[in-house]
C-alpha cells in the first residue's frame, strides 16, 4: 500500500501551504514539504494546475523531458480515496476527506435517503440532479469553499460544460468562474486573468489525461499525444507569463492503473455476497464500501474470505478511519456513515462492480480509487514566472 502522506507529503498538504499564504492556516495539516507558505505569498499571482489523472508513474512514461518533468519538484500523495470525488473536494475547499467527507463517485448520504453521483450531483439510479428537487451541494454537503476563505480574489478556470454544474458552483463560492472549450483556450483564459492588474489565485482544471485513459488504457497512443499538447500548450504558457510574477503550481488528482475485463468481479455473480448487503456498493471499484446487514457480517466476512482472498483486502472501515486514511483531526460527524461498515481494497490492478436499475454496464480501462504507488503518487511542478 501506498497511504496518504497527511503529516506532509499529501494533496492535503499542499492546500495547507496555499491557505497559510493566502487566507488562515490549516488547523489540522502542516505546509506541504518542498512547498514553504512563505515561497506562495511572496508571488503576485499564485495558479494551481490540476491535470485530472497525470500521476507520476504516468508523467513519468510519457513525459521524459517535458516541461512537467523539467520543472517537476517532488512528488505528493493524494487523498484516499485517490479518485477525483474526493481529491477535487481537498482543492476546491483546502480540507481532507476526513474533513469533508465526500468518499467516492458513490457516496452514501443518510440525509438524503441516496446513494449519490457526487459529482454530477444526483442519485445513483439516473434521476435528475437534486438541484430540481430545491436541494443544493451547499445544503446537503455543508462545505466552505476555499475561495471564500482566501485574501485575495480568486478564479476557478473549468471546461465549460463543467463550470456551471451544480457542484462547481457551490464550491467556487465567491471565485469568479470562466468555461472554456480545448486546452489552448484553457491557457488563453488563465493568462489573461494572471496579466490583469492585482495579486489574485487561479485554480484551474484540466479532465482529457483521465477520461482518455479511462476509456483507452494509460499506454495509449491518445493519451500519450495528448499529454503532448497539454505540455506544449504548458510551456508555451510559461513564457507568455515572463515578467508577470506569477507562481504555477501543476499536479494531479490522483494517477491511474490500467485493469482488464478478466480483473473485474460482478457482484452480480456472487449472489449469496450480495445477499448480505443492504445498500449497493459505494465509493470506487478499486476501494468499495459495503454496507452490511447487521444479521449478515460473519457470512460476508466468510464469503469474502473464501471466494475473494485472492484479490481483495477485507477492512473495517471503522479501522482504516483510525488509521488516518482519510486524514488528521476531528473528523467530519457524518464520515463513518459514508464509508459503509467494510471496505474491500482491490488487489494488484483488480475491481469490483455492481449495477442498480437503468444502468448501462461499462468497463473503464484506466482505473483509480485504490491504494497503488501508480494510483496514488502524483507530481509536484513548480515555475516560477
Amino acid at each position: 500500500m501506498t497511504l496518504p502522506d497527511y503529516h506532509g507529503g499529501s494533496l492535503a498538504n499542499l492546500m495547507a501551504s496555499l491557505r497559510a499564504a493566502l487566507g488562515r492556516p490549516s488547523a489540522d495539516y502542516p505546509p506541504l514539504r518542498g512547498l514553504p507558505p512563505e515561497e506562495i505569498a511572496d508571488a503576485r499571482n499564485v495558479v494551481l494546475l490540476v491535470a485530472d489523472g497525470l500521476g507520476l508513474d504516468l508523467l513519468r512514461r510519457i513525459g521524459a523531458g517535458s516541461a512537467w518533468e523539467r520543472h517537476r519538484r517532488g512528488a505528493m500523495t493524494s487523498v484516499f480515496p485517490s479518485t477525483t470525488a474526493s481529491a477535487i473536494t481537498t482543492f476546491m475547499t483546502g480540507e481532507a476527506p476526513q474533513q469533508h467527507a465526500l468518499t467516492g463517485w458513490f457516496t452514501y448520504l443518510a440525509e438524503a435517503g441516496s446513494v449519490l453521483a457526487v459529482l454530477p450531483f444526483r442519485a445513483r439510479f439516473g434521476g435528475a440532479s437534486l438541484s430540481a428537487a430545491g436541494i443544493t451541494p451547499r445544503d446537503l454537503f455543508g462545505l466552505t469553499p476555499l475561495f471564500d476563505t482566501l485574501a485575495v480574489p480568486s478564479v476557478v478556470v473549468a471546461p465549460a460544460w463543467i463550470a456551471g454544474t451544480d457542484f462547481n458552483t457551490a464550491h467556487s463560492g465567491s471565485a469568479r468562474r470562466i468555461g472554456y472549450k480545448g486546452l489552448a483556450q484553457l491557457f488563453a483564459s488563465v493568462a489573461s486573468v494572471a496579466e490583469a492588474p492585482g495579486r489574485k489565485y487561479i485554480y484551474a482544471y484540466l479532465p482529457d489525461i483521465d477520461a482518455l485513459a479511462h476509456e483507452h488504457g494509460t499506454g495509449s497512443d491518445k493519451v500519450a499525444a495528448r499529454f503532448q499538447e497539454l505540455d506544449r500548450l504548458f510551456g508555451n504558457f510559461l513564457e507568455t507569463l515572463r515578467g508577470s510574477d506569477t507562481l504555477v503550481i501543476a499536479t494531479a488528482d490522483h494517477g491511474l492503473i490500467d485493469t482488464a475485463p478478466e480483473r473485474m468481479v460482478k457482484l452480480s455473480d456472487h449472489p449469496e455476497l450480495e445477499r448480505t448487503l443492504v445498500l449497493p456498493l459505494c465509493g470506487e471499484p478499486r476501494a468499495a464500501y459495503c454496507y452490511v446487514h447487521p444479521d449478515r457480517g460473519a457470512a460476508f466476512e466468510r464469503y469474502v474470505g473464501d471466494k475473494l482472498g485472492h484479490c481483495a483486502e477485507l477492512h473495517r472501515s471503522e479501522e482504516l478511519l483510525q488509521r488516518g486514511f482519510f486524514g488528521l483531526g476531528e473528523p467530519h460527524p457524518r464520515l463513518a456513515r459514508r464509508i459503509g461498515h467494510y471496505t474491500l481494497l482491490m488487489k494488484d490492478n483488480w475491481v469490483i462492480k455492481d449495477q442498480v436499475a437503468g444502468e448501462k454496464p461499462f468497463q473503464h480501462i484506466g482505473v483509480h480509487g485504490g491504494v497503488s504507488a501508480e494510483e496514488m503518487t502524483v507530481p509536484l511542478v513548480v515555475a516560477r514566472v
